[in-house]
């Protein structure tokens, strides 16, 4: 890989999906995956709920054998999911009942979580729903010398490439924007800086940009608007999700939920 892609030379980074998970994290950083139609959106909810979860790379034969053993319930396909059972769909997750451990396999943001797990000194979730949470924590646990990756997930187009999904873009940039109010002086890569530059074109219009981008139409078409609703919820939890071992664990405060 060309040294150049790493963007060593700043302190906040941004890139897409796997491979620039892999270009601009290293050992000594914070890590942020953002994928928010749909994992870091449940991710999120399930963290405000005190749900644990594991994480996990998508369509391996292995899952059900890994949640057996994780004591957890294993998430179905969206598509597949009959009444009472979770889903990758944040509703699924928020009328649960009696869930304490969730294995959510995804074949973007779970996937490149799970790889990040042995990479990153830190891996954290955000989404739109936890932007700022997770944006202030990290700048509580910053130093100097700690450089920050925000990974935009994406989605996959049939062929099993990259789709760049805008809405990822937005949430990251959600984050970027604000660790860039709260370390003024941490200098952002030209693509952190763009992220940014997205995010701040449709905070005004939120809501009505997630129905009308392409994963939006594509969940509201297939009979999943509510979970486009819930992706919508602004800094509506202070969840902060942190990969500790296999699981995301909430690190983000509890007051005044």
């Amino acid at each position: 890989m060309n040294p150049q892609h790493h963007q060593r030379d700043y302190r906040v980074r941004f890139d897409w999906g796997l491979p620039g998970a892999a270009a601009v994290t290293s050992d000594d950083c914070i890590a942020v995956v953002v994928d928010v139609l749909s994992f870091t959106t449940t991710l999120s909810v399930a963290a405000d709920l005190g749900v644990e979860v594991l994480p996990y790379r998508w369509r391996d034969d292995n899952a059900a054998e890994f949640a057996t053993a994780h004591d957890a319930v294993l998430a179905v396909g969206r598509r597949e999911a009959g009444p009472g059972e979770v889903s990758l769909s944040p509703a699924t997750v928020r009328a649960a009942r009696g869930l304490r451990r969730l294995v959510l396999p995804s074949p973007n943001g779970s996937t490149i979580a799970h790889s990040l797990a042995s990479v990153a000194g830190i891996c954290a979730g955000a989404s739109l729903r936890n932007a700022l949470a997770v944006a202030g924590w990290i700048a509580e646990q910053h130093n100097g010398g700690t450089a920050i990756s925000v990974i935009a997930a994406g989605e996959r187009w049939p062929d099993g490439s990259l789709r760049p999904a805008v809405e990822d873009l937005w949430g990251a940039g959600a984050v970027i924007a604000e660790l860039n109010r709260l370390l003024p002086d941490v200098p952002l890569s030209p693509e952190a800086e763009m992220a940014t530059a997205a995010w701040y074109s449709v905070t005004d219009g939120l809501e009505s940009a997630l129905h009308d981008c392409a994963s939006g139409r594509e969940l509201i078409v297939g009979g999943y608007a509510p979970d486009v609703a819930v992706a919508a919820e602004l800094d509506s939890s202070r969840s902060v999700p942190v990969l500790v071992g296999e699981s995301f664990l909430d690190r983000g405060s509890k007051a005044d939920r």
